[in-house]
């Protein structure tokens, strides 16, 4: 829990293995994932590593791996997970599994081929069905003494059918032979099968390229026919098309192909007809009886694949990233040894040594690994240490910027006044019950939530911040509370501290009174025990009394939150022993902060205190009245322009406590003198410190001249005398920053914080605004919605009433938890971001990115779901 308050403290590693142990100890670390390894060869090419092949060995698993997966998920058979986490294969067992996958994707690819040839072949036999089907009707007719082109043309005119009739004159059905072969038996016409949108482009092709020469009839195909190619159901319809010359026959066999259409034979005799007909069913019935064993034996092998492609993967991606890290070391000058470079946390040292023994004993080497601590003056990474309840708080932290290393982190304190903000936006004991009545079923059914794995963003957003919604509906519970408000009702518990002086008679029920405290008949002088009173909601002046009460609220917890952020950076300073930053930059902005905006906050439980309504009359008690009592703004605007403030002659005085105003012009005073203190006390007390260690830098080397010449008359006593500090910013590297960016960077922070105080006061204003906001809309949907179906009467009531508040609940919770509760969560977000980290984090870090499987597996399995 330590690394949680400030980033774990991280040493940078050199690792000598065995070429033999390499693979089984990276595998362990792996599955420890707390080692963060660097890239020893960054100029050498991705295709000149030394596990290169490896590497594509696993590439080609993968790839083999997907196509089972995808014709798995074609045929939609469960894929079985057992949720077990398989350990990284052996290399001798990487031949193993190639064969397995090889053997797996040959045999399903033969499959499939066999069916897609199946498939087609019994496409073109329900098509030759359909058309021996369909013609028949023409050959009827001419068997039957009827002109086929009178008919055809009676045809056209009688159902709209598609057809053209020839201008040579009537069309004459004859074949020279008994031979069904398509190129050489069609002197007179063609039948085929075509898509049918292409219809319409197809009739006026023929009609223009033939010249109105021929005559096309064509009817549709009632059930669609399955595509063997893409398995995609497509309709198609019949056409025969007649025609007279060979000229023509070749045109129309070439406008037929352009157009994709599938031309069959189909014989004029009836007895040949029925004699095709029957051999095609019969067919039809043998290729669906093969098909059916293919399919079987197809499914048979997807079945026995679903039950271990999981684990395949896992161990596959394992492998892959295995000799991927490989390919970061380098080889020793024996080529026998693997050197590493990696980053660690310092209290894992120990679990990292090991998992580094136990990969040595798996791989029967006799020689140990060897850690050893290494000397850098590289920034290290930062790693917080996080489980599933803090993780949530550290997300919203790292949005923002990765701290830097060893800096204050944010997140335990937020863990509190995230949801606390929260709640004062969203103030009402309702609202934050569903809120948390939410978060607390996530919580609950946190296991198989997460077993589901949905791949829907929205739900997983949810999912991952389930304690943060959790505490957000608790804490607005408790502001709820606070402000009595529960779906814009109250709650009277200890009873109400304010009594009505109206006779029975003249009450009406639904009146609101307007609340008085200067009255003693209305005001009994007790405060509500917790939180408002109930019989403000009923009170005209409610908006009045809120808006005060809240906007000094929010004033108050504002600039409580941001001393606390000032606060945070003196703990920075300590850690990183920065005397000057403590001197010249957190006690001028505590003291800035402090003598004027902490003493407003003052100054308001000053008039809280001092001041109130139900006073007697007199002029002694007349000055403790609230016409007596300043406005905490116009005072502090007063203090900032060193102007006196207006007050009535009768309360004597405007001040709240003797010696106010020269005590106030002290503290301005002192907070003008701190602006200057920010802005220029750094950088001339670099340059003072700059200026001394030249100068002893030059002292130190003519002394050393002189030791040396014999010049001297007496040696140095200290040889190990240090030269006086500096005084280098804190985050400086080897190179000193030059001055002119020193004087530019401290006026920029100096204004940014000067201003800021001001901005970021007001900003929390949003707190007021919101809540405010809240329990009007609230309101707003209790008066014009819910209230309706209560003065209904009798039994019609009660259907109304249902159907009223089915309305009524699902735009609270569409509009007022989530809508609000989405805007209240930004504005806390900009608040803790802004207002708060801005005065002591820094976020200039990167993040500790360790080589661990179970990042690498959810990365490709989030992968996955986005394609």
């Amino acid at each position: 829990m330590g690394s949680l308050f400030r980033s774990a403290e991280m040493t940078l590693c050199q690792l000598f293995l065995q070429s033999e142990a390499a693979y089984a100890c990276v595998s362990e670390l792996g599955e420890l994932g707390l080692v963060q390894f660097r890239d020893l060869n960054p100029d050498v090419n991705a295709f000149q590593r030394k596990f290169v092949n490896e590497v594509r060995r696993c590439d080609e698993m993968e790839r083999k791996l997907r196509y089972l997966e995808k014709e798995i998920k074609r045929d939609e058979i469960p894929m079985l997970d057992t949720g077990e986490n398989p350990e990284a294969p052996q290399p001798r067992e990487m031949i193993d599994l190639e064969a397995t996958f090889e053997k797996l994707e040959n045999e399903l690819r033969e499959v499939n081929q066999n069916a897609e040839a199946l498939k087609r072949n019994y496409l073109e036999l329900t098509e030759l069905k359909q058309i021996l089907r369909k013609t028949q009707v023409f050959f009827d007719e001419h068997e039957g003494g009827v002109n086929p082109t009178e008919s055809m043309t009676r045809a056209l005119i009688s159902d709209d059918s598609i057809a053209r009739q020839s201008t040579l004159g009537p069309v004459q059905l004859g074949f020279p032979d008994k031979q069904y072969d398509p190129e050489e038996y069609f002197p007179c016409f063609v039948a085929g099968v075509i898509l049918r949108e292409r219809i319409p482009a197809f009739e006026r092709m023929l009609w223009r390229a033939c010249r109105g020469n021929v005559f096309l009839r064509q009817a549709e195909i009632e059930t669609p026919l399955e595509d063997p190619s893409s398995g995609d159901q497509v309709y198609k319809s019949v056409f025969i098309i007649f025609f007279q010359g060979d000229q023509l026959k070749t045109r129309v066999k070439k406008i037929c192909e352009g157009f994709r259409a599938t031309l069959y034979p189909c014989p004029e005799a009836p007895a040949d007809r029925r004699e095709m007909a029957m051999g095609v069913m019969t067919r039809i019935e043998d290729l669906n009886t093969v098909l059916g064993q293919t399919q079987d034996h197809r499914h048979r092998v997807l079945v026995a694949a679903a039950k271990n492609i999981k684990n395949w993967f896992v161990k596959v991606r394992k492998i892959k990233a295995i000799y991927h890290t490989l390919n970061l070391f380098n080889l020793d000058v024996t080529q026998k040894c693997l050197i590493a470079e990696c980053w660690v946390p310092v209290l894992d040292l120990e679990n990292i040594q090991l998992a580094l023994r136990r990969g040595t004993e798996r791989s029967g080497s006799s020689v140990p690994p060897i850690l050893n601590r290494m000397d850098t003056p590289e920034d290290p990474p930062t790693y917080n240490h996080t489980n599933k309840f803090t993780s949530a708080f550290q997300a919203l932290i790292d949005a923002y910027g990765m701290a830097s290393y060893r800096e204050m982190n944010p997140t335990p304190y937020t863990i509190i006044t995230f949801p606390f903000l929260f709640a004062v936006m969203f103030g009402d004991l309702g609202h934050g019950f569903v809120m948390a009545l939410f978060g607390a079923w996530m919580v609950f059914k946190e296991k198989p939530l997460a077993a589901k794995k949905s791949d829907n963003e929205i739900w997983n957003i949810f999912f991952g911040g389930r304690y943060i919604i959790l505490l957000m509906g608790c804490f607005s519970m408790y502001t709820g509370l606070i402000y009595n408000d529960v779906f814009a009702k109250s709650l009277n518990i200890f009873g109400s501290s304010w009594r009505n002086n109206i006779n029975e008679s003249s009450k009406i029920v639904g009146t609101e009174f307007f609340l008085d405290p200067k009255t003693t008949e209305s005001y009994l002088g007790t405060p509500y025990p917790i939180g408002m009173d109930p019989v403000w909601q009923l009170a005209k002046n409610k908006i009045i009394f809120q808006n005060s009460f809240k906007m000094k609220i929010s004033i108050i917890l504002g600039i409580l939150h941001m001393l606390f952020g000032v606060l945070m950076s003196l703990f920075n300073h300590m850690y990183f022993k920065d005397k000057l930053s403590i001197i010249t930059e957190f006690i001028p902005q505590v003291i800035f902060l402090v003598f004027l905006f902490l003493y407003m906050v003052i100054l308001m439980f000053i008039k809280w205190f001092m001041y109130f309504a139900n006073v007697v009359d007199t002029d002694e008690d007349f000055q403790l009245g609230t016409r007596c009592a300043p406005s905490i703004l116009i005072t502090f605007i007063n203090m900032m322009l060193n102007q006196k403030t207006v007050y009535e002659p009768r309360c004597g005085t405007a001040n709240m406590y003797a010696g106010q105003l020269g005590f106030q012009k002290f503290l301005f005073v002192c907070a003008i003198i701190c602006v200057p203190w920010m802005l220029f006390a750094k950088p001339l007390m670099i340059m003072r410190g700059r200026k001394n260690a030249q100068m002893y830098a030059v002292s130190h080397q003519q002394m050393e001249s002189a030791t040396e010449n014999g010049d001297a008359e007496q040696p140095m006593r200290n040889s190990n005398a240090q030269p006086p500090a500096a005084q280098a910013p804190a985050h400086g590297g080897h190179h000193e920053e030059e001055m002119s960016e020193i004087f530019i960077h401290q006026g920029i922070h100096t204004i940014e914080y000067v201003l800021g105080s001001v901005s970021h006061t007001a900003s929390y204003l949003r707190l007021w605004a919101l809540s405010l906001a809240h329990a009007q809309l609230s309101e707003v949907l209790w008066n014009m919605v819910l209230s309706k179906g209560l003065t209904v009467e009798s039994w019609v009531g009660g259907i109304a009433l249902y159907v009223i508040f089915a309305f009524w609940a699902s735009l609270t919770v569409s509009i007022l938890v989530l809508m609000e509760g989405l805007s209240a969560f930004l504005h806390t977000l900009r608040l803790h971001w802004v207002e708060f980290q801005s005065k002591f984090y820094k976020g200039a870090g990167y993040g500790f990115q360790p080589f661990s499987f179970e990042i690498i597996l959810d990365a490709a399995a989030m992968a996955k779901e986005e394609v």
